[in-house]
């Protein structure tokens, strides 16, 4: 299922100036044996995944009241969905809408004897099988509704049931252990004091602050929490307030998980949680230089007048890291400011185009990470409202060779230790270069560009790793 924006139509002629538009799922053949995906449909098989225990899952409506939302909202939204796809059988339409076709069905009889909805054809397995497609009346309420907005998709969820879900799908205390981080962070070197410092942070769900000197690993360790193994959450295709429609899914940012039988699910007796919603991994949203305050609010499509819901609400209930914090177009104390009450009370508080103003939970874990001193971010006061801190400090050199170790066998090279010493003593003990985590793995990509390149032994030698260690980084002198 997909949401779909229309183009607006200009005229009214009579067959719609807009051509269906493609379907990530191909259009089912109901010729001869094909009958079969319908008949499953009637009759699902009797194995089915079962919700894990204690996993929020949002309920199946049984009634127009359960969703929540205006039965004049399904019905511009049926109306507009036959405008797009054309001529549509019963099952296929329900699905589009994520609900149940028992639940559409009064609908559509009202619409039929409103003449907006004709019935083309039948495939013979009753109402759910039908083929509907609107009337010359129908097209003319369509562009009306057009007029409105131009969203085409699953019912949107009112807002009092996305702030039950949200707050429901919270991570619960204590859910992260040791043992667990330890495998997120598998492969990677990390010491276990890096680890105890990272884990209760993840673990609270509060803000956190990573900071230190570049090339030391800070957005690595971040992006590696996307590893950790937690339960699935469930994203609302769109949300509705008071009529207004913002978009929530977003597949750049959100990682759907495949479904079994999903074709079936919105007419299933046996359908295990409501439609209008994706399961989905933990969210993981990356933001750096770019970000600006404008990203943080609703933003709104003039041509088709919804709202796209901003990066924090769609990191609700999991991870959003703002890289390079402080190197914004705008100052840390404006983006600070922006959530000092959604990191305090967890709501936010959106503004719509007209002024008015929304209430949302805020349940995403905030990372921030800065080559910046603390300090230049803020005072004292205003860096209180980030509740963990962690310094990231230069590795010692027994890190600095385990890591330069670690990558080389992951390139398949050989180097023996007294090489590795060497290379350590002409290059840092004798300048006083500082190390850093990326220079290893730096290094010794230059050095299989070279290997590369003169068809060389795969083994790193004293002088191939000078030679790679030239071509990463400036003199300190530009004299001859």
């Amino acid at each position: 299922m997909s949401d779909i924006l229309l183009q607006l139509p200009t005229s009214s002629p009579q067959t719609p100036p807009v051509p269906p538009m493609p379907s990530s799922d191909p259009e089912p053949d109901f010729a001869g044996e094909s009958l079969a995906p319908l008949l499953l449909a009637v009759s699902p098989p009797q194995e089915q995944d079962v919700p894990m225990a204690e996993v929020y899952v949002p309920p199946v409506p049984q009634t127009g009241g359960e969703t929540g939302v205006s039965s004049a909202l399904i019905e511009d939204l049926i109306v507009k969905t036959l405008y797009d796809q054309g001529e549509t059988i019963g099952r296929d339409l329900a699905s589009e809408l994520g609900l149940k076709f028992s639940l559409i069905e009064p609908i559509i009889e009202q619409l039929k004897r409103q003449r907006l909805i004709e019935t083309k054809g039948s495939l013979g397995f009753g109402v759910v099988s039908a083929v509907f497609g609107l009337s010359e009346a129908g097209r003319s309420r369509a562009h009306e509704c057009l007029e409105h907005n131009l969203y085409v998709g699953a019912v949107p969820v009112p807002i009092s049931q996305y702030k039950t879900a949200v707050r429901a799908q919270r991570l619960k205390s204590g859910w992260l252990t040791e043992d667990a981080l330890q495998e997120a962070y598998r492969g990677i070197n990390v010491s276990a004091d890096v680890l105890a410092q990272i884990g209760p942070a993840v673990n609270s769900g509060k803000s956190f602050l990573l900071y230190g000197q570049p090339g030391n690993g800070k957005t690595y360790l971040a992006e590696a929490l996307f590893n950790l193994n937690s339960s699935p959450i469930y994203v609302p295709y769109a949300i509705e307030y008071h009529g207004l429609i913002i978009k929530v899914f977003d597949p750049v940012h959100h990682q759907r998980l495949e479904e079994a039988a999903d074709m079936t699910k919105s007419i299933s007796a046996d359908a295990q949680y409501d439609g209008r919603w994706v399961r989905c991994r933990r969210p993981f949203i990356v933001t750096g230089g770019e970000l600006t305050i404008s990203m943080l609010d609703l933003g709104y499509n003039t041509t088709a007048k919804i709202y796209d819901a901003p990066l924090q609400l769609k990191a609700n209930n999991g991870i959003y890291l703002i890289d390079d914090f402080g190197r914004q177009k705008v100052s840390p104390a404006e983006v600070l400011n922006r959530w000092i009450v959604p990191m305090d009370r967890r709501v936010d508080y959106l503004t719509f185009r007209e002024g008015g103003k929304v209430e949302v939970p805020f349940e995403t874990f905030l990372i921030f990470s800065t080559n910046l001193q603390p300090e230049k971010l803020g005072d004292e006061a205003f860096l209180r409202r980030i509740q963990y801190k962690m310094f990231l400090a230069n590795p010692t050199r027994t890190e600095y060779e385990e890591i330069f170790a670690s990558f080389a066998r992951s390139q398949g090279l050989e180097v023996t230790p007294d090489v590795v010493a060497g290379f350590i003593e002409r290059h840092y003990v004798a300048t006083g270069k500082r190390f850093r985590r990326c220079q290893p793995r730096d290094v010794i990509s230059h050095a299989m560009d070279l290997i590369n390149f003169k068809q060389l032994p795969v083994e790193l030698t004293p002088e191939l790793l000078n030679h790679a260690f030239a071509s990463c980084f400036v003199s300190t002198s530009m004299e001859e």
